[in-house]
C-alpha cells in the first residue's frame, strides 16, 4: 500500500491508515509513506501536518518525495523486493501522476504484482484542460480499480474506454467510527462548552470548506429555517476558498448571532463537542464522489441532510432515515432541515447496521482489492 498518513492530516490520509490496518489483519503489508506530500507553496491550506494529540497511526515505511524521483525508483525497488500480490496506488489528485506512472511502470515491467487504484475522485473537484491527459495516462496501466461511488465507475469507464474490461468494484467511502471511538462527551456537555441554549438547534457542516460544497447555499437555507424555530449554523473546517463574500452575506441577512465559523483543521481528540452537540449534519454539496466528513458524522450517530448527489447518495441512504435533496435547490434545503430538526431522520445509532455488514465497510473495501489481487 502506498499513500498518506500521519503526520500528514486529513481524510485521505485517515483513510488510508484505516485501509492498512483492516488489510493488515488478514495479510502482510507492506506500507510505504511520504517524506514530504506537497511543496509548501502548492498545499491551499495552512498546513499538511496533523496537529492532534491522538493521531491514528500505523506502521509505515517514510520514503516518498515528489519533488525527487530517486524516491520514486526507491520505492519501486522496496516494493518490488518485498513481491506483493497486489500493489494498491490511491489516486485523488494528478499531481502525483510523476511517481505513481514511475511506480506503475516499474511494477507491470515486472509483472508479477496486480496494480490497483483506489480512486477517491477519478478527475479532481477543480477543473483544468490537462485533468483527463494526466489521469488517464496513469490509470491505463491499472488492473483493477475500487471506486467509492457509481458515477465514478461510470466516470472511469468513460476515461478509459479501450478498458472497459478492466476490474472495475464499487464499495462506498466506509466507516470513520474509529475516529469518533473514545469520545465519551455527552451532549448536554458538548452543548455548554459551545455555549447552545437548551432550545437552540444546533446544524452542523463539517470538513473542508470550498466552492463545490455549496456553503453559500445552507447561508442562504437559514432566514427561512430562523422563522420556524432558533438555530444556530456551526461551519467547522478550514476555507480552500475566499471567506469574506461570505461573512458579508451573512451580515447582510442579519445572521451574525446564529452562525459560528470555526476556520481551522479540528484534530481528532476535539472532534466530539460539535458532533455530539449537533441535531443535524447538512452537506449541500454542488457534487460529491464520496465524502469522509458524511462517513464522519455518520460515525458519530448524527442525522443526515445532503444532497442527492455523487457518493453522498450512497452513504445517507434515505432507506436508513436520512434526508436527501436536490443539489442547488435552496428551499428543498430548507425543507429538508426542516424535517430533520422536527426529528423525521433517523438518527445511525438508532437501527445503524453492524460496520461489518454494511456495503459502505471496510470489510467489503479489502474484500473487493483481495479479489482483484487474486486471493
Amino acid at each position: 500500500m502506498v499513500g498518506p498518513t500521519y503526520p500528514f492530516r486529513g481524510g485521505i490520509a485517515h483513510h488510508t491508515t484505516l485501509l492498512v490496518k483492516h488489510l493488515s489483519a488478514r495479510h502482510d503489508v507492506l506500507f510505504v509513506s511520504f517524506r514530504r506530500q506537497y511543496p509548501r507553496w502548492l498545499f491551499p491550506g495552512r498546513s499538511d501536518r496533523d496537529p492532534s494529540q491522538q493521531p491514528m497511526r500505523t506502521d509505515c515505511v517514510y520514503l516518498l518525495d515528489p519533488l525527487n524521483p530517486l524516491t520514486w525508483y526507491a520505492t519501486a525497488q522496496r516494493i518490488l523486493a518485498f513481491a506483493p500480490d497486489g500493489v494498491i496506488i490511491p489516486w485523488w489528485v494528478p499531481f502525483w501522476s510523476p511517481a505513481w506512472w514511475t511506480l506503475g511502470k516499474a511494477i507491470r515491467r515486472r509483472g508479477e504484482s496486480r496494480l490497483l487504484f483506489l480512486c477517491h475522485n477519478v478527475l479532481p473537484h477543480e477543473p483544468a484542460f490537462w485533468n483527463r491527459w494526466v489521469t488517464r495516462r496513469v490509470l491505463q496501466a491499472g488492473d483493477g480499480f475500487v471506486v467509492q461511488s457509481e458515477r465514478e465507475a461510470a466516470r472511469l469507464r468513460d476515461l478509459l474506454p479501450r478498458r472497459k474490461y478492466a476490474a472495475i468494484r464499487v464499495v462506498p467511502h466506509p466507516s470513520y467510527r474509529a475516529l469518533a471511538r473514545g469520545n465519551t462527551i455527552g451532549r448536554e456537555e458538548a452543548r455548554l462548552l459551545l455555549e447552545l441554549p437548551e432550545e437552540t438547534k444546533a446544524i452542523l457542516f463539517f470538513g473542508l470548506v470550498r466552492p463545490y460544497k455549496g456553503v453559500d447555499l445552507l447561508v442562504e437555507a437559514l432566514p427561512a429555517l430562523r422563522e420556524r424555530a432558533p438555530v444556530h449554523l456551526f461551519i467547522v473546517g478550514e476555507w480552500w476558498m475566499p471567506k469574506e463574500p461570505l461573512v458579508a452575506r451573512i451580515a447582510a441577512l442579519g445572521l451574525e448571532d446564529a452562525v459560528t465559523i470555526i476556520d481551522r483543521y479540528i484534530p481528532n481528540e476535539a472532534l466530539a463537542p460539535y458532533f455530539r452537540a449537533a441535531d443535524v449534519a447538512v452537506f449541500p454539496y454542488r457534487h460529491a464522489t464520496g465524502s469522509g466528513a458524511v462517513q464522519l458524522a455518520l460515525g458519530f450517530g448524527l442525522p443526515i441532510v445532503a444532497s442527492d448527489v455523487g457518493g453522498v447518495r450512497e452513504l445517507a441512504d434515505e432507506s436508513k432515515g436520512h434526508i436527501l435533496v436536490p443539489p442547488e435547490d435552496a428551499e428543498a434545503l430548507v425543507q429538508g432541515l426542516q424535517r430533520a430538526l422536527r426529528g423525521e431522520a433517523l438518527r445511525e445509532d438508532q437501527g445503524a447496521v453492524p460496520e461489518e455488514e454494511a456495503t459502505a465497510s471496510w470489510r467489503a473495501m479489502v474484500a473487493a482489492f483481495e479479489d482483484m489481487a487474486g486471493q
